[in-house]
């Protein structure tokens, strides 16, 4: 799967996993904002563990400043792989969030569970998530 497949799919997963009430609050979010800086990563777990690392993964996501949007799911086809969305203001906010103490927290529990990476994209938000 190339990274335009992958984008496709992760807006498909966005549409699927999001009520339409937080579609639109991301949409209007994304257009008061002019976003900057997205990525799209995918992370492997230990075997048996994406639940857990997912659940980790979402903890106090919404206390971090100038993310607009910070989406996990599961990949359909590996069951222990998670794809996860990161849309920003821009560049420095999402660096700056790596010093805050929930995202620290969040990566000292999660790094055991984490076997490792696949494909990671940086990008330039241009639209929210279509209907």
């Amino acid at each position: 799967m190339n990274r335009r497949q992958h984008l496709a799919a992760l807006v498909a997963l966005a549409a699927a996993i999001l009520p339409a009430r937080q579609i639109k609050a991301l949409e209007k979010s994304m257009e008061e904002a002019d976003p900057q800086y997205g990525l799209i990563g995918q992370m492997i777990a230990q075997p048996g563990q994406r639940a857990v690392l997912a659940a980790i993964l979402s903890e106090g996501t919404g206390e971090m400043p100038g993310n607009i949007a910070y989406l996990v799911g599961e990949d359909s086809a590996n069951p222990d792989a998670l794809w996860i969305v990161e849309i920003w203001t821009d560049m420095k906010a999402h660096a700056a969030s790596l010093d805050l103490p929930v995202v620290k927290d969040a990566i000292k529990k999660g790094r055991p569970l984490i076997a490792g990476f696949g494909t990671q994209a940086e990008f330039k938000p241009v639209s929210g998530v279509p209907l």
